[in-house]
């Protein structure tokens, strides 16, 4: 590892320090309108940042928010080009009254610094472009750089989504390295080669014009609740399988030997969140069901009354929440018209079954042999001094498949945020001692990528 790299950080912490907060003092919450301004704002300082450092710049109008891209292209034709990509925007902070410190007020305790987005993608994003920054400031800057930052990862990346065509030439590169997951812990560096695709559908179910009384029409009119409750006890069965024909067709079976590989700690993860039950796909193990299979989730459920006290209705509509992780060759909008003709089929008579598919993205995949993951192996393994393992996601970064298509390069999901960094949740943090290994984990990979 470059000793020179380290000193550069050492003696520009405090400077780091000052522009990372100032990075997470905006409230770009892009799901939410009223801070429009604020994500616009977030956008505007984060591209006078990148000029700044000495990055050609430019910004792209979407539907939604802005897409940034950047490039240092002077390595020449004869080097490969790294693509690094980002988002800037935030999670909502609700609920408020749960964060110990105020959101967009960055807050150190005990070497963790307190804020929406530290972790997810603020803090990742700005190590990244401190490391690019070193190594031009030390000129070590061995290879062509691009970054792709993005203003609405957190609602669906739709305005990336639909300028993609518009800009591919621009963001072609040999590798692309998305800056946005986790490791499994400090002793456990790793890259991830694979993200899960996802489907969602929003499921209504009508049972009448108007909630009707428990009493005078219990045992006469159908409870949507019931419906809809036995209606979404049909799609597994005993083993946690799918039910849904064809859901599983175009899933492939990954060889024993890269399966043998495939392990997660139960036991932290029941210490970290408090799990009571897991719930594998038999005869899949949790790890396998988690990486390499797809599922269906139910991931809300309302109807009726259920604030304080009691209110004796039968419910006129019940809403469920449903979304399908998805992985390799699965392709969205083809399971999600498969489930909901399922559902549409199983309901029970005289029950009025609305459905809506929202967004979604297919899974992504990266090779193992490929040089970039050799590379970012390496590169971790150096900065953590411990073995790199190579492990997959069970979570989803819709963009990323769009993004590869038409970056057409090997890729890698690579990050240092760990499971208790809270993020999409109150009190969201991210080691300053982590800020500096990913910056010298990125800072060795570019360096490493030289051919």
């Amino acid at each position: 590892m470059d000793i020179a790299l380290q000193k550069w950080f050492d003696s520009h912490k405090k400077e780091i320090q000052e522009d990372f907060f100032t990075f997470l003092r905006f409230a770009s919450i892009s799901t939410e309108p009223n801070h429009k301004s604020d994500v616009l704002s977030c956008a505007e300082w984060l591209f006078a940042y990148l000029k700044k450092i000495g990055l050609s710049c430019e910004m792209v109008s979407t539907s939604g928010y802005p897409v940034l891209l950047a490039e240092d292209l002077k390595a020449g034709p004869s080097q490969p080009t790294a693509l690094f990509y980002g988002h800037y925007d935030v999670q909502p902070i609700d609920p408020i009254e749960e964060w110990k410190s105020n959101p967009f007020e960055p807050t150190v305790r005990n070497g963790l610094v307190y804020a929406r987005g530290a972790s997810d993608n603020k803090g990742q994003l700005f190590y990244t472009i401190t490391a690019i920054r070193a190594l031009k400031e030390l000129g070590k800057m061995p290879i062509n750089i691009k970054c792709c930052f993005e203003g609405e990862e957190e609602g669906g990346s739709q305005g990336l989504t639909e300028i993609l065509p518009k800009i591919e030439k621009k963001i072609q590169a040999d590798h692309i390295l998305i800056v946005d997951v986790d490791i499994p812990d400090l002793n456990t560096p790793a890259i991830n080669l694979g993200a899960r695709g996802i489907v969602t559908l929003d499921v209504k179910m009508i049972g009448s014009n108007t909630d009707l009384h428990s009493g005078h029409l219990g045992g006469i009119s159908l409870n949507p609740l019931r419906a809809m409750v036995n209606l979404l006890s049909k799609c597994w069965d005993e083993n946690g399988r799918v039910q849904v024909p064809h859901f599983y067709d175009d899933v492939e079976e990954i060889p024993q030997k890269e399966r043998k590989e495939m392990t997660l700690d139960l036991e932290a993860y029941r210490k970290i969140y408090g799990i009571r039950a897991f719930a594998p796909e038999k005869p899949y193990t949790e790890c396998e069901s988690n990486w390499i299979r797809p599922t269906l989730e139910i991931n809300g459920l309302a109807g009726g009354y259920h604030g304080d006290g009691f209110k004796t209705v039968i419910p006129a509509k019940v809403v469920a929440k449903i979304s399908c992780r998805l992985v390799a060759k699965q392709d969205p909008q083809k399971i999600a018209k498969l489930v909901a003709q399922f559902l549409k089929e199983h309901v029970e008579e005289g029950m009025e079954l609305n459905i809506e598919i929202g967004h979604g993205g297919p899974a992504v995949r990266g090779s193992a042999t490929s040089k970039l993951a050799q590379v970012a192996c390496l590169a971790y393994s150096e900065v953590f001094k411990k073995p790199c393992k190579k492990i997959y996601a069970g979570g989803s970064v819709p963009i990323v498949s769009d993004l590869v298509k038409a970056a057409k390069g090997e890729v890698v999901l690579m990050g240092v945020a760990l499971n208790e960094d809270n993020i999409h949740a109150p009190n969201e943090c991210f080691g300053l001692e982590r800020f500096e290994l990913g910056f010298l984990v990125i800072g060795n990979i570019i360096q490493k990528l030289k051919e």
